[in-house]
């Protein structure tokens, strides 16, 4: 501005123009300029701020082969790319109102604008929203992709997996492709940007809807027709049009089967009746043999308690087995009334499935429609006067029909078995398991011990056949007697050795009792003499020694070499002693 003011000042001059008043006129110069910047800044104040990345409305104002120029109440109009309207330019006018997002604003207050960022982001927003209140879009099926479909929702892709596109399995997604349907948004990923979105959850609260208004017109004793809709190995899923029901395998037939395909196949079209409603829990359940006669209804009318019946194993449980002695009609054979023995743990030791057999009845409610066998009590109970039969100390021989973990089961007849414990098979032979004494069926000599005939059992012996040899033994067998055995096996605390004379006697060496003279340790199946050094005739336990024989040896050696140093060291000590006393003598005589 000073620069200005000389310029004019010279033409004033040669103008002539003396009285010129030069302070006068700057001073208006300057106020000029600050009024200016006052109204510049009153103007800059009264258009609204705008943020980079912030969606605007805006009107479009010109447009050219390579912009869309929008005018957004900025103090300058924004460009926008032509590129961006490619897909509708078509729809591009001035005057048109549109919304933009801010890219960039420049230092020369420029500005940058993107209307497809704007559109996506709104259209991101929209897809939230009908996301968190869970309403239902239409969208347009675009292609097909691994796995499912594409869904523009709002112009936004989302995937339709392939098993939400219908209830039933779809094996051709093509014939969706250039469709539309209607779909919820059920997952939105905000970091990846995926959406996905469901069919089949409409078509499930449609047919849910359906449902529970069919159930609601339902009620037990109805008689419908329905469709095999699926087998299970406890029943079926009948279709009565809409609505799927349990027909569970108890209610198929009378006659007790074992898989339901026995009665019913797939597709299969039958009359059912309704067993019971759940209306809350929306569920049916069917008959199938309610609509037959109970078989019950045809037993023969004479049959009552104390009558004799054939009938077959049907069922096995844990309690006893079920007889089927027509079809439909099912009775119980207690596990206690099988056998007058005390000795089974299970029915199959009696029974097995489809055995027939013969009967008594027990019980018979025809109201209830419930029948209870006895197997034992056609034949007379043994135990009665069992004292009679088996004495205390008579010998007998039996079969072997159970193993146990304690000893083993031995009948002696029909209803009739004793037990015989481990401990009571061998006087010798130490024996962890009735298999490594006898086998099942075998035939074997024992004697009665007792009688408990209120808890009907016998207890059995057979080393009580024999002598005890442990009283021959403890002769034998004293401790300090040196005798010859065979190693014949190892254990981690010393080894069994079984004498030569006597083979079916067992003794055990302690591991640090089986190092030889040598230091070295003896081995399995060598032969050595060995020292008894312990012997329980009440536990039956021998425990021996082959170290203590020759350190026995050595011991004793050392005790005589010991001796001769001190008899040596004794009689040494008195002659001194004798010249010592001649000395004393001898200077009190002087």
């Amino acid at each position: 501005m000073s620069y200005q003011n000389e310029i004019i000042k010279s033409k004033l001059k040669k103008c002539n123009n003396d009285n010129f008043n030069w302070k006068e006129y700057e001073i208006n110069i300057n106020e000029t300029k600050e009024n200016r910047k006052k109204l510049e800044n009153i103007y800059i104040n009264t258009l609204p701020k705008r943020n980079e990345l912030e969606i605007y409305e805006g009107i479009v104002t010109n447009i050219t082969d390579k912009i869309v120029l929008v005018d957004f109440g900025f103090k300058a109009e924004g460009t926008i790319p032509i590129s961006e309207f490619r897909e509708n330019i078509s729809i591009i006018k001035i005057g048109l109102k549109i919304e933009i997002m801010v890219m960039k604003i420049d230092y020369k207050g420029q500005c940058l604008l993107s209307y497809q960022k704007a559109k996506v982001l709104r259209n991101w927003q929209k897809l939230n929203k009908v996301y968190e209140k869970s309403e239902v879009v239409l969208g347009y099926v675009s292609a097909r992709t691994k796995g499912g479909l594409i869904v523009e929702v709002f112009d936004m892709e989302c995937f339709l997996p392939g098993s939400h596109i219908n209830v039933k399995p779809v094996r051709d997604y093509d014939t969706y492709v250039g469709k539309t349907m209607e779909v919820k948004v059920v997952k939105i990923n905000k970091k990846t940007k995926n959406v996905v979105v469901s069919h089949k959850i409409l078509i499930e609260r449609d047919l849910e809807e359906q449902r529970k208004n069919m159930i609601s017109k339902l009620d037990k004793g109805q008689v419908l027709e329905g469709k095999i809709k699926n087998i299970l190995p406890y029943g079926a899923f009948v279709d009565l049009g809409g609505v799927d029901a349990l027909l569970h395998i108890t209610d198929m037939s009378w006659p007790h089967i074992n898989h339901p395909t026995e009665v019913v196949q797939l597709e299969q079209e039958l009359n059912f009746v309704i067993l019971g409603v759940d209306k809350e829990k929306n569920r049916v359940q069917l008959g199938l043999k309610q609509l037959q006669p109970h078989p019950w209804e045809s037993l023969d009318s004479n049959l009552k308690v104390g009558s004799k019946i054939n009938g077959k194993v049907s069922v096995l449980a844990d309690y006893g087995a079920f007889i089927e002695i027509i079809p439909g009609v099912e009775a119980l054979l207690h596990i206690s009334e099988m056998s007058w023995s005390t000795d089974l743990s299970s029915p199959k030791d009696f029974v097995q499935i489809g055995d027939e057999l013969e009967a008594l009845i027990l019980t018979i409610d025809r109201k209830e429609r419930k029948m209870s066998l006895s197997v034992k009590r056609l034949t007379d109970d043994p135990w009665i006067n069992i004292e009679d039969k088996y004495k205390i100390g008579s010998k007998y021989t039996g079969i072997v029909k159970k193993f146990t973990n304690f000893g083993l089961f031995i009948e002696l007849e029909k209803g009739i078995s004793g037990v015989l414990y481990t401990n009571d098979f061998s006087w010798t032979k130490k024996i962890k398991h009735p298999s490594e004494f006898c086998s099942i069926n075998d035939k074997i000599k024992i004697i009665i011990i007792s009688i408990d005939i209120k808890n009907r059992k016998l207890n059995l012996g057979h080393k009580q056949l024999f002598d005890n040899p442990w009283d021959k033994y403890e002769k034998i067998y004293s401790v300090g007697s040196i005798h010859s055995g065979i190693i014949l096996n190892f254990f981690d605390k010393g080894a069994i050795v079984k004498f030569i004379k006597n083979d079916s006697l067992e003794a055990f060496v302690p591991m640090r009792f089986l190092e030889k003279k040598d230091k070295t340790i003896l081995k399995k199946g060598e032969r050595a003499d060995f020292k008894i050094i312990e012997f329980n005739k009440e536990s039956k336990k021998i425990l021996i020694s082959h170290t203590s024989i020759y350190r026995d040896k050595i011991h004793k050696k050392e005790q005589r070499v010991r001796s001769r140093k001190f008899e040596r060291s004794t009689l040494g000590d008195i002659e001194g002693l004798a010249k010592l006393k001649e000395k004393i003598e001898k200077e009190k005589r002087k």
